[in-house]
């Protein structure tokens, strides 16, 4: 029988598993010692020690609190001395020689004592500020941060902190979002984090804390509270939690950005877990609203061998049977927080990528010639437009971009500059004056500008001008004369989505249209109509994202993929927002951003979208 290799001339790999990033993402759950107690809501999230050496204090074993203290070797779980107080839920760090815990839950009334652990027994010492449960925590024996929670029935979120230097606590900056029920990664009162979080609704929120100040970093993937981590600012794993449903997910964080990997072999929340990323634990929980509290270990270890993944590998899975493919599906994208820019603005424009890209221009509060570059950390000034616009429509990279057209603040303009990756240069103007576009089409020498909004004659624009790097010149209009529409691709091969045109009702359509060089052709409309959005990719693999249906400005988180031929919506925006020509849309469908932002306010905030390099199956028909 011929083989593979004799009908086209080259092995495919074989594989026992799929390949992964890391030793992390390939790594796996297996059964550990139980528990001579079962319990839930354990004091501390963020618990006391590693996979061979930690301790489990307090809890809810299903009829009140428990003072019951369990400590596991490896293998196997031993009751030592108990609290002096008994509690649930409560705020503690350290080892199996040295921790402590404060606050908790003792019925009918929040705690607000405090003990230590010295290996052998406890003993009560200063007390916390304010008394709580349900919150998040980190930190070392000496060094603890007590993270929001539960104060009362009136005060069920909050964004207290407070710090533990192994004598007193003392209150310190507060976080940004109020939450409880969160998870805690960090070994010390200066440098963590802590994520998730809930009570009424679930959150993907995560935020840093550098010992002065909280900052909101990337989101988790899955929204949920209860969940338990273990691990460092820089790496670590939260486990486990409430969706609402009883949940296995396991997201490790890397330090930038938070990716799903082997879930937990028994879903369960309200656990404890420590350890680290490659080595981690998690213990107890409750399996179903706290009726059911199994005391089952499991511990996480990181693949010690894997295979690399590479993006376009092909490959046979020998264990499923089936040829695979690694790919950057959009559709698995979520969004996260990046780089506030220096001038807070709306109606501005951009170029480039997400890690060197550009915000051009804009409104606030008046017509800005701003420009700012991003490096996919933070916004630098560099040199301005020759002329201050906003609602003009900007193309290209951070080094070789245009800019055309846009308001001067009295009227549109046929303005047009070109940008070398330190100055702009005004060069040949459009023939036709027009503002109220987003973005050009394609390259600095080679461009579209289609649509907008004529000044002085009160319409719509169907007319599209081609850029050869010199001169503008009039090709073949749009379909659907609009303006505020999501601009992307290339000059011969580009894609116009969404707008807003004269026609009754005045609200967002869906209308979508493609190029090909020398005319539009109209295809698959998308699901929300829309206008003032903003977008990324190509053709034939694209983005759009905010806007607003209309008539007023109610604001819009719905992000869209476009593979070509259909639209799917995909994980919304972090906030929502009206961009138009506000935001700085660049990139691809896998990677892009967007700054800036008209509703609700003028803003400075970035966001970006981050598709994961992801395994399928290669199915044939």
């Amino acid at each position: 029988m011929a083989n593979y290799k004799d009908i086209k001339g080259f092995h495919v790999q074989s594989l026992s598993s799929d390949p992964a990033a890391s030793g992390i993402s390939a790594g796996s759950f297996a059964s550990g010692g139980t528990m001579n107690t079962g319990k839930s809501f354990l004091d501390a999230t963020n618990t006391m020690g590693t996979q061979t050496a930690t301790l489990a204090v307090g809890g809810y074993p299903g009829s009140g609190v428990t003072a019951s203290n369990e400590q596991y070797d490896g293998s196997s779980w031993t009751e030592v001395n108990d609290l002096n107080t008994a509690r649930s839920n409560g705020y503690g760090s350290g080892s199996t020689t040295a921790a402590f815990t404060g606050s908790g839950f003792n019925p009918p009334n929040n705690l607000t004592n405090t003990e230590t652990w010295n290996g052998t027994s406890w003993t009560e010492v200063n007390e916390v500020n304010t008394a709580a449960r349900h919150g998040g925590n980190f930190g070392g024996n000496t060094t603890g941060i007590k993270a929001s929670g539960f104060i009362s029935p009136g005060d069920r979120n909050n964004t207290s902190i407070e710090s533990w230097d192994g004598t007193n606590w003392s209150e310190v900056a507060e976080m940004n979002t109020a939450r409880q029920t969160s998870a805690g990664l960090g070994v010390s009162n200066t440098s963590g984090l802590i994520a998730t979080g809930g009570q009424p609704s679930t959150s993907t929120k995560t935020e840093t804390w550098n010992g002065s100040a909280w900052t909101e970093v990337a989101e988790v993937n899955t929204a949920r509270d209860r969940a338990a981590g273990g691990g460092t600012v820089t790496e670590g794993i939260i486990m486990g939690g409430e969706t609402p449903s009883v949940t296995g997910k396991t997201e490790h964080w890397d330090g930038t950005s938070w990716t799903e990997i082997a879930d937990l072999s028994f879903a369960r929340s309200a656990g404890g877990a420590g350890g680290t990323a490659s080595s981690g634990i998690y213990f107890a929980g409750t399996a179903n609203g706290g009726t059911n509290n199994p005391g089952a270990t499991e511990e996480f270890t990181a693949a010690s061998t894997f295979s690399k993944i590479n993006r376009g590998q092909v490959y046979f899975n020998s264990t499923s049977n089936a040829f695979k493919v690694t790919d950057q599906p959009a559709p698995g994208g979520t969004w996260s927080s990046g780089g506030n820019l220096n001038q807070p603005r709306g109606y501005n424009s951009g170029a480039g990528t997400q890690t060197a890209g550009l915000a051009i221009a804009g409104y606030n509060p008046g017509v800005l010639a701003v420009t700012e570059s991003y490096d996919g950390t933070s916004w630098t000034e560099v040199n301005d437009l020759n002329e201050g616009r906003s609602e003009g429509g900007g193309s290209g990279t951070q080094t070789a971009a245009i800019f055309a057209g846009g308001a001067d603040g009295t009227a549109g303009t046929a303005n047009t500059e070109t940008w070398n990756g330190t100055s702009w240069t005004e060069v040949n103007n459009l023939n036709t004056a027009k503002d109220n576009v987003q973005n050009t089409i394609g390259l600095y020498n080679a461009a579209l500008f289609a649509g907008g909004y004529v000044p002085g004659s009160s319409t719509r624009s169907a007319q599209t001008e081609s850029w050869d790097g010199t001169n503008w010149t009039e090709v073949n209009d749009l379909n659907t004369a609009r303006n505020l529409m999501m601009e992307q691709g290339t000059q011969t091969a580009g894609i116009v989505a969404g707008g807003y045109q004269n026609a009754s009702p005045n609200v967002g359509h869906g209308k979508v249209e493609l190029w090909d060089g020398s005319s539009w052709t109209e295809t698959t409309e998308m699901n929300t109509g829309r206008y003032r959005t903003a977008g990324s990719g190509i053709q034939t693999s694209a983005l759009i994202f905010a806007g607003t249906q209309g008539p007023g400005p109610s604001a819009q988180a719905t992000t869209e993929f476009w593979n070509g031929s259909s639209w799917t919506e995909v994980a919304d925006m972090a906030t929502a927002r009206m961009v138009g020509g506000s935001g700085t849309p660049s990139g691809t469908a896998s990677a892009a951003y967007v700054a800036g932002s008209s509703e609700p306010g003028y803003s400075a905030a970035t966001e970006e979208w981050n598709a994961p390099i992801a395994n399928s199956t290669i199915t044939v028909s």
